[in-house]
């Protein structure tokens, strides 16, 4: 939960994040003034897939799971659970594409949301800062990009 004073509880919390990790404490501080503070109970739908994306959230305390609706038949596969630390919703600050699947509450959550216009605020007024979180978004859809990939290949029948 948070404490006492909260934006020092978010650049806390965002001092070991991949997407703030080249950030010093002062920059920090400006992204931490542009965060929103959530709290959602199990069962809760953060978003559905295919709304519309605007915003990015963080995971500050809880788990939330990501689930995908199959084109073939429909069926719900559960792709992913987020827990504390990790993020979900970083595509949506980038493009304005609809949201690639839902995010459905597990436990008692305390989500950092920063929305799309907050980041476009941040990119305009303080262009080092958004560099950087840009980079830290390159990062980690990356390093997402690599994990799904290695992932799929275990479902692709081998070249003969």
């Amino acid at each position: 939960m948070l404490g006492e004073n909260p934006s020092r509880d978010i650049i806390d919390f965002f001092m070991n994040q991949p997407i703030f990790d080249q950030m010093n404490s002062e920059e920090l501080k400006v992204v931490a003034r542009h965060m929103s503070i959530i709290e959602l109970t199990p069962g809760d739908i953060l978003f559905h897939e295919a709304d519309k994306g605007n915003f990015v959230c963080f995971i500050a305390q809880g788990e939330l799971d990501v689930i995908k609706k199959a084109e073939a038949d429909g069926h719900e596969a559960m792709l992913a659970r987020l827990t504390v630390g990790q993020s979900i919703g970083e595509m949506s600050i980038v493009d304005d594409a609809p949201r690639s699947a839902t995010a459905q509450v597990c436990t008692q959550t305390l989500l950092y949301t920063l929305s799309k216009s907050a980041f476009d605020h941040i990119l305009e007024r303080h262009t080092k800062i958004g560099a950087k979180m840009l980079k830290g978004i390159a990062r980690l859809l990356s390093a997402n990009l690599r994990e799904t990939s290695r992932r799929l290949a275990d479902y692709i029948p081998a070249i003969t």
